[in-house]
């Protein structure tokens, strides 16, 4: 798969490389509670990242298997006591409500192959902690909200 900046965990302060940790009791350490998880059905996963990206600050990634025509790329999960940094997406649509509590854009994500565009991100809270799920490839946005009302 090329390289695209949009494939590189996506909640890094710039002057921050991601940590990798070895599984999600890492990040529960890290995060100084479990990490949320989605409770719903993802797509086949090739392989799982967990990165630390921040003071208490983690991000999971599912690299999805994108070999059949047509299916998403990826999705990712950031949690953290702060906010995930903004990123800069050309073209990207202004957040819009699509759920209770839940905001929504999207970017074309031109650079990127097929399997990872468009750019979705949904951002929201859960408790104390604050959550981004990013999704790359063609997602139903009624799937994406599913999955991050799923997560707990």
């Amino acid at each position: 798969m090329p390289w695209t900046a949009a494939a590189a965990p996506d909640s890094l302060p710039a002057e921050m490389d991601p940590e990798p940790l070895e599984g999600i009791a890492d990040a529960d350490a890290h995060l100084g509670r479990r990490f949320p998880l989605p409770h719903v059905e993802l797509p086949l996963a090739r392989w799982v990242e967990v990165c630390a990206v921040g003071p208490r600050a983690v991000e999971v990634a599912w690299n999805l298997d994108d070999t059949r025509a047509d299916q998403p790329g990826r999705v990712s999960l950031y949690a953290g006591a702060d906010p995930p940094p903004e990123r800069e997406l050309a073209g990207a649509t202004p957040p819009a409500p699509v759920a209770d509590g839940v905001v929504h854009r999207e970017a074309p994500l031109e650079e990127a192959q097929p399997s990872l565009r468009p750019v979705h991100e949904l951002s929201w809270q859960l408790d104390d902690l604050h959550l981004r799920l990013t999704a790359q490839g063609p997602w139903a946005l009624g799937v994406l909200v599913a999955i991050a009302q799923s997560v707990a």
